[in-house]
């Protein structure tokens, strides 16, 4: 009988104490959810799935929340970016609440990451430094490079968060792709 209610409290303790655990491996490990949606979102608005993956990682390291500045969801979209999107993109029935909902935050947060791209040229560091701190700040720092004769490169992006940002997008983005290959291009 001892033996029983002491396996029982054991596995009490372990199935209490499995979401901690895993919180604590995704935040040193490379987590990935989504996966299908990330490649579908990835498809349709034709950006690399380890892209989306890279800044979801850089965002919420896939873990969904709300930012002390009110961006919501695994890709922090800001409510007014949301609603920007929504009439950009011909959305009739969007309200903020579905930001929450994970395939609506990744087919807006990539929705986004396209519109950026395509302002930007194509250029990802501009794009993601624009996602991060802003098109206008980015805007400048841009004018700023070329009247210097040279492109916006990341050590020159002012704020040192968005340079932050923006290396760590980069370099997950290239984990990404290694890592999981399978999940995001199979």
């Amino acid at each position: 009988m001892f033996a029983a209610v002491s396996l029982a409290v054991v596995v009490l303790g372990v199935v209490l104490l499995m979401p901690l655990v895993q919180k604590t491996v995704n935040e040193f490990s490379l987590p990935l959810t989504n996966a299908d949606v990330i490649r579908q979102q990835a498809a349709e608005k034709h950006l690399d799935p380890a892209l989306i993956a890279a800044v979801i990682y850089a965002e919420t390291k896939f873990d969904p929340r709300s930012s002390a500045a009110g961006a919501e969801g695994l890709m922090q979209i800001m409510p007014d970016t949301a609603l920007f999107l929504a009439h950009r993109s011909g959305a009739t029935t969007f309200t903020t609440a579905d930001l929450s909902t994970p395939a609506v935050n990744i087919a807006y947060g990539s929705y986004y990451l396209r519109y950026l791209l395509d302002e930007y040229h194509g250029n990802v560091t501009d794009a993601l430094a624009a996602y991060n701190g802003g098109e206008s700040n980015v805007d400048r720092w841009i004018a700023a490079a070329r009247a210097q004769g040279h492109a916006l490169t990341v050590d020159e992006i002012p704020f040192p968060e968005t340079r932050a940002y923006v290396a760590k997008v980069l370099s997950a983005e290239r984990k990404y792709r290694s890592k999981y290959a399978s999940q995001l291009y199979g």
